[in-house]
C-alpha cells in the first residue's frame, strides 16, 4: 500500500526500496562493527550475501531477526514466556502499549514471539534521539520502525505528534499493521510504571473528526505487561540516577544509550515474561461521556496501568529486594537464606560494574538501594492493582 507523503520521513521503508537501502547498509563500517560485536562467530561476508538477499521488511524479520533473537536467548541463558495470547484475534490489527525496561530487546523480542505464534512483527516507534547515526536511521526503518521526532521546540512537538498519530492510524486501519510503543517516553528507570498522558494525548490526534474515546478506540489498543527476572542495565540505571542527584543539569552522553543497547543485549536477563491483556476498547466505552479532557485522559492511563500492574509476573528477585528495602520479612516465604544473599551479592557485584566514575561508600549505597527500588516497584503495583 502507498504511504501518503506526509508520513514518508518517518514510517519503514517500503519494500519497494528495501534491496536499494541494504545495499547502502551492508556498506557502512558502523554496521559492520555491530554485527562483528552481536555475531563474532559469523564471517561478515557470509552475513552480507545472506542480507543482500532479501527483499522486505517480513523477509528481514524471519531470515534475520528471528534467528537472532533464537541465538541470543541460547548465548545469554534468556528464557522468553507468555501468558494470555488467547487474547489476540489473529484477524485485528493492534497497538501494543507496554512497560518499557530495555531499548532494543523490549521491541524486538515482542516481535519474535508474534511471528512464533503465526502473526507478523509489529511495526516499532524507535525516538530519533536513539539515532545518532544516519546508518541506524535506516537499519531501524527496515526493522519495521517509524520514527519518534523528539527535542523539538513547542510547535514543532505538536506539529511532530500529529504526524506520528496520523501515520499510526493510517498503519493501524488502511495497512492493517500492529504497532509497538512504550507507555511513556524512555525506559522507566526505576520500573515505577506510569503511562504518559501525553503519550495518550498525542494517539487520539490521527482523527480529529471523532471524539478522543472513539479515536482511541480506532488503535485497538492492547496493553502488554513486560517483567524481566535479571536487567542488565539495573546498574547503568542506577548510576544515571546517582549522577542526577550529584548535578541536577548532567545529561547522558549519546554514546551511552549504546553502551545500554549493547549491555541489554549481551547481558544475562534469566526469564522475561510478556503478558499479553485483552483490547481496552470495552472498557473505554465504559468511561462516562462528557468527562472534563483532563480526567478522560487519566482514565485511560489508569486502564492501561492496571493491565500492566496486575500482570506482572513477580519473581524471587522482586520479593527479596522489597524485604531488603522495607528491613521486614513479609515475603520471607517466598525465598530461601541463600538466594537472598546471592542476590544481595549480584547487586554489589553489578554496582562493581560502573565505570567512568570513582564510587564511595555512599554512592554505592545510593546505587544499590535504587536499584533495590527497581526490583521492588513491581511487586509494589502488583499488590496495589491485586487488592
Amino acid at each position: 500500500m502507498p504511504i501518503p507523503v506526509e508520513y514518508q520521513d518517518i514510517c519503514p521503508i517500503p519494500d519497494k526500496d528495501f534491496q536499494t537501502a541494504m545495499t547502502i547498509l551492508v556498506q557502512e563500517p558502523g554496521f559492520q562493527k555491530i554485527v562483528a560485536m552481536a555475531l563474532p562467530n559469523y564471517k561478515y561476508s557470509e552475513f552480507k550475501h545472506v542480507l543482500l538477499g532479501i527483499n522486505s521488511k517480513h523477509e528481514f524479520q524471519i531470515k534475520v531477526m528471528k534467528p537472532f533473537i533464537e541465538g541470543l536467548m541460547a548465548k545469554t541463558g534468556t528464557t522468553l514466556t507468555t501468558s494470555g495470547t488467547e487474547y489476540l484475534d489473529k484477524e485485528m490489527p493492534y497497538t501494543f502499549v507496554t512497560n518499557h525496561r530495555d531499548i532494543v530487546l523490549d521491541s524486538a523480542q515482542l516481535g519474535y514471539l508474534l511471528l512464533k505464534g503465526g502473526r507478523d512483527a509489529c511495526e516499532i516507534a524507535i525516538g530519533n534521539n536513539l539515532l545518532i547515526y544516519d546508518w541506524i536511521t535506516k537499519l531501524v526503518r527496515m526493522n519495521k520502525s517509524f520514527i519518534v521526532k523528539r527535542n523539538l521546540g513547542r510547535i514543532q512537538t505538536l506539529t511532530a505528534a500529529v504526524q506520528l498519530s496520523g501515520y499510526m492510524h493510517f498503519a493501524v486501519e488502511q495497512k492493517r499493521a500492529s504497532l509497538w510503543i512504550a507507555q511513556r517516553e524512555g525506559r522507566c528507570k526505576d520500573s515505577n510504571d506510569r503511562t504518559q498522558e501525553s503519550l495518550i494525548k498525542m494517539l487520539a490526534y490521527g482523527n480529529r473528526d471523532k471524539s478522543f474515546i472513539e479515536s482511541l478506540k480506532e488503535l485497538n489498543i492492547a496493553p502488554i505487561s513486560i517483567s524481566y527476572e535479571y536487567d542488565p542495565n539495573d546498574y547503568l540505571k542506577a548510576k544515571e540516577f546517582l549522577c542526577k542527584s550529584k548535578n541536577p543539569n548532567w545529561r547522558k552522553a549519546p554514546e551511552d544509550d549504546l553502551i545500554s543497547m549493547k549491555t541489554g543485549i549481551i547481558g544475562h536477563k534469566g526469564e522475561v515474561h510478556y503478558a499479553f491483556t485483552p483490547c481496552i476498547n470495552e472498557e473505554l466505552d465504559k468511561i462516562p461521556e462528557g468527562l472534563d479532557k483532563f480526567l478522560e485522559v487519566d482514565r485511560v492511563c489508569a486502564i492501561i496501568d492496571r493491565h500492566i500492574h496486575q500482570n506482572y509476573k513477580i519473581y524471587k528477585n522482586n520479593y527479596i529486594a522489597h524485604d531488603i528495602l522495607f528491613d521486614d520479612k513479609h515475603f520471607a516465604d517466598k525465598y530461601t537464606q541463600e538466594e537472598r544473599e546471592a542476590f544481595e551479592k549480584y547487586l554489589s557485584s553489578q554496582i562493581d560494574k560502573t565505570e567512568g566514575m570513582k564510587l564511595s561508600e555512599a554512592d554505592r549505597f545510593y546505587m544499590y538501594n535504587k536499584m533495590l527500588q527497581m526490583y521492588s516497584n513491581p511487586l509494589s503495583n502488583y499488590l496495589e492493582a491485586t487488592k
